[in-house]
């Protein structure tokens, strides 16, 4: 039992008798849903569509946020100044996961990654802006890269979708791939 071995109050019921409750209703909506996805998201994704990665710049404190919002959450002052990203950056944390995001385990893990990206006028040094970073999937690297550690500050790039398969979509980079020396 998943509680440590004590049964809990309530009745246990097998799949068939679940099945044959009085007034247990069997479908599957066709829900569709829509939202909106703001200015600042909007636009960063007509960005990535475009094949750029936009960021907001805090005129108070100077710190990038990719992807935008419409404050600093360091200052709290409304943000506004909107900069481009090269896409290159570092990677700042790896995992390898077996899961799919239907919860399905898969043939071949994927990993995924915190990218920090460089932002405009970086020079290298870490705390010189709020953290621009992507969470994203990597390629050209392998498990044993990330359950050594070899991927962490490992240089990387965006690989994007030829521009006709493009829809404004975080998809529209397949990968972080690591930048050739």
């Amino acid at each position: 039992m998943p509680d440590g071995g004590k049964k809990l109050p309530g009745t246990y019921l097998s799949e068939k008798d679940l099945r044959a409750l009085p007034g247990l209703v069997e479908h599957t909506p066709d829900a569709k849903y829509m939202f909106s996805a703001g200015q600042a998201q909007s636009r960063f994704l007509q960005g990535l569509r475009e094949g750029r990665i936009l960021g907001v710049k805090c005129p108070r404190c100077g710190r990038v946020y990719v992807p935008p919002r419409s404050y600093c959450e360091y200052c709290f002052a409304p943000t506004g100044e909107w900069v481009e990203v090269s896409g290159e950056g570092e990677v700042h944390t790896a995992v390898v996961s077996y899961i799919s995001t239907f919860r399905e385990r898969m043939e071949k893990p994927e990993i995924i990654a915190v990218v920090r990206l460089y932002a405009p006028g970086y020079t290298g040094k870490r705390d010189e802006y709020e953290f621009p970073g992507m969470f994203h999937k990597l390629c050209g690297v392998s498990e044993e890269d990330v359950k050594t550690g070899r991927v962490i500050g490992m240089r990387v790039k965006p690989k994007w979708r030829p521009p006709e398969e493009r829809i404004g979509s975080v998809t529209d980079i397949e990968c972080f791939e690591p930048v050739k020396s």
